[in-house]
Order: C-alpha cells, then sequence, then structure tokens
C-alpha cells in the first residue's frame, strides 16, 4: 500500500510539474474524477430467472441496457478519468471497471489474446488539439456523439437507460474535426473504423458528423449522423459483401425555467446485409425511436422526472425482440428521483419503470410469458 501510494504521489508530482505547454508559459491542469454506482431493482413479475432483460429465442434478451439483474443488490460500474488541460491540447484517459463496463464496452470483449471480459475497459482515450480557437481536432476512442443519453450514471436524469441507447452505438475510433462558428453553433466531421469495436472489421471507414446550434439562450439542437461499411471478413482475411449501416439522430434540448427542464431524442436507422449477426447476406431493414423527457427540480435537493419513449424493431434489424425471436417494438414510461446529498458527492435516484411490447416477452414466477413487466428499485451513485 505505501509502494502504491509512493507512486502515486509521485505521478500527480510529475504531472503538477510538467504538465505545461512548451509554447505557453501559462501551465496545464490536471484533473483526476470518477464515480461508483450500486443499486437494487424488484421486478413485479417476480422472474424465476431474477432478470430484467426477457427472453427471445435464443434465450437472452435486451430489454435493459445495464440494470439488468431483479431481487438482488448489484454494483454498476467505477469510473476513473484523469484529463489533462492546456491551452494548445488536452489529452482524456477515461478507465472503467465492474459488469457495466463489460456491458457498455461492446465489441471490446475479444481482445487481442482472444475472447476474455473487459471488466476494465477503456472507456475513452483521445487528444485533443486546438489548432486554432475555432478548430480542434480529437484522435483516438471517444463517446459517441449519437444519442440524449451516456453511460455515465451521475450524468443522465434517469438511472436505466433508454433503448434509443441499448441499440447503440456506443464509443468510435477515429479522427474527428470541429469548428465553431460562434459559441451557438458548431460543426464535427470524422472518419472512424465502424460501429462500437476495437478492430476495423475491413478496410473501408466510417463516417461521423454533428451540426449544433443553439436558437435562443437554453435551447440546444444537435442533429447526428453516422454511415459505415461494415462487412466482416471471410475466412481468408477477404472482405466480404457490402453491409452497410446508417443511423441519424436529432437530440434537443431546452431549459424552460431554472426548474423545469424537457428534452427529446428521435433516430431512425438503417442497414443492409449480415450486420454484426443481424439479417442476412442480402437483408435490408431498418429500426426507430423517440423518446421525450421532462424533470422539474423541487429544490435544490430534491427533483422528479419522467421518460416515455416507444422503440420500433418489428423488422428484426436490432437485437430488441420478443420472446419468440422476432422483431418487436415498446412501449416504456420511466419515473425517476433525483436526491442529492453529501455536499452534492451522493446522487440517490429511486425509479419505476414499465416496458410494454408488442408481444409476449417477459417471464413470470410460474413459468408464463407476458408482454409487459414493472420494476421499482433505488441506485445509489458517489461521484468524485
Amino acid at each position: 500500500m505505501k509502494k502504491a501510494f509512493l507512486l502515486l504521489s509521485s505521478l500527480l508530482s510529475f504531472y503538477g510539474v510538467s504538465a505545461q505547454d512548451s509554447t505557453s508559459t501559462t501551465p496545464g491542469k490536471f484533473t483526476f474524477s470518477g464515480y461508483l454506482d450500486t443499486y437494487y431493482i424488484g421486478n413485479f413479475n417476480n422472474p424465476k430467472s431474477q432478470s430484467n432483460l426477457g427472453l427471445n429465442g435464443q434465450g437472452v434478451g435486451n430489454a435493459r441496457a445495464f440494470d439488468q439483474r431483479s431481487g438482488q443488490f448489484g454494483i454498476g460500474l467505477i469510473q476513473a478519468k484523469a484529463t489533462y488541460t492546456s491551452e494548445k491540447v488536452d489529452a482524456v484517459a477515461d478507465m472503467a471497471f465492474g459488469p457495466f463496463a463489460d456491458l457498455g464496452n461492446y465489441g471490446n470483449y475479444v481482445g487481442p489474446l482472444g475472447p476474455g471480459s473487459s471488466s476494465l475497459a477503456i472507456k475513452q482515450a483521445y487528444i485533443t488539439f486546438k489548432a486554432t480557437p475555432k478548430l480542434t481536432f480529437t484522435a483516438g476512442q471517444f463517446g459517441t456523439h449519437i444519442g440524449y443519453e451516456v453511460i455515465d450514471a451521475p450524468v443522465n436524469y434517469n438511472y436505466s437507460l433508454s433503448n434509443l441507447f441499448n441499440n447503440g452505438p456506443f464509443y468510435h475510433i477515429g479522427l474527428k474535426g470541429q469548428y465553431s462558428f460562434s459559441d451557438r453553433s458548431y460543426l464535427m466531421l470524422g472518419v472512424v473504423n465502424n460501429v462500437d469495436n476495437l478492430f476495423d472489421n475491413n478496410k473501408k471507414k466510417g463516417l461521423i458528423g454533428q451540426f449544433f446550434f443553439s436558437p435562443v439562450a437554453g435551447w440546444n439542437v444537435y442533429l447526428n449522423g453516422i454511415v459505415s461499411n461494415e462487412a466482416s471478413k471471410d475466412v481468408n482475411g477477404t472482405s466480404a459483401d457490402d453491409a452497410s449501416y446508417a443511423l441519424y439522430d436529432l437530440t434537443t434540448t431546452y431549459q424552460i425555467t431554472s426548474k423545469f427542464f424537457v428534452g427529446l431524442n428521435a433516430a431512425t436507422g438503417s442497414q443492409k446485409g449480415d450486420f454484426q449477426g443481424f439479417g442476412g447476406p442480402s437483408a435490408s431493414t431498418s429500426w426507430s425511436g423517440v423518446a421525450f423527457y421532462t424533470n422539474y427540480a423541487f429544490t435544490d435537493k430534491f427533483g422528479l422526472g419522467a421518460r416515455y419513449e416507444v422503440f420500433d424493431n418489428k423488422k428484426g434489424a436490432r437485437a430488441l425482440t420478443d420472446a419468440a425471436g422476432n422483431g418487436a417494438s415498446v412501449n416504456s414510461i420511466t419515473i425517476t428521483g433525483n436526491i442529492t446529498a453529501a455536499d452534492g458527492h451522493v446522487l440517490l435516484k429511486p425509479e419505476l419503470r414499465i416496458d410494454s411490447y408488442s408481444a409476449d416477452k417477459f417471464e413470470k414466477n410460474d413459468g408464463s410469458l407476458t408482454p409487459s413487466q414493472t420494476t421499482l428499485g433505488m441506485a445509489a451513485i458517489f461521484k468524485f
């Protein structure tokens, strides 16, 4: 323990003394932050499997992204994030540990040495070069720009994640540039390996983009997109036929008053070919969804929020299916309380969620199936 403490002290001293841009007299700043979360969720269906996932034809499900266990206590994710910031460059090393790290690091569970766990995962690792006050370039692995919600539990108002989030993408590896026209608009364009994978599965690259603008103070609008050829290599190492993937996303938020907030996320996606095991060599299919968010701060320590979402996967493009393994649609209502304690370091989130599918999806205690489930639980999050 003493050696570990001395090593940490040495590293912090190194950054504190050496973290300085050679082209500037202003020293850079090194910060360390993170969080951990734990939860308990009860399921009113009382499933024998103690799972919130539901069933499909292969015996697994995709009804929840992270909070998959019911009737038992669980731990989520431990994040450790180191950031260096200076006038010319930023660098981020964002590590994640625990069960949610495995789930959120989808695609990286097969590493350079073969199959294994990614419970210690690189969540983000990138460098941002500030070419001018308006133009920046970022290279490495970074969280996706698509969607409303993020992996980080303290950032989201709801604890459980939406079906839009659950169906990805989650991260990208590549290079992107961003140009700010003003403090109320910017354009980001980038080139990435592919969708949610540590290694590129062919020689072709994906394209990402985001246009942000703020019509009035408090109202933010993000237009997002990604297109990519996801063809995998055959046994000879040659890329197979095209497997195209495209996703277009609208995310907008509006802080109506200091206490009242609303948000909207809408997305539509399409894919052609055998994309990550969905569809066949010549299959062409699509999916879509929309989620509405609102929350109100009654005091500086207590607030209440709601999310209503519709996700349509009846064409079977994504992993969200019914118990028979067929494509399905789902309506979800989530009501979440936010309680702040311990000088803002602890967040308590009691949450009620109801998922209603277009066909049988979930198991009951007697083994029968039902199209809906209701869960009630509490999450505790510590952030620093």
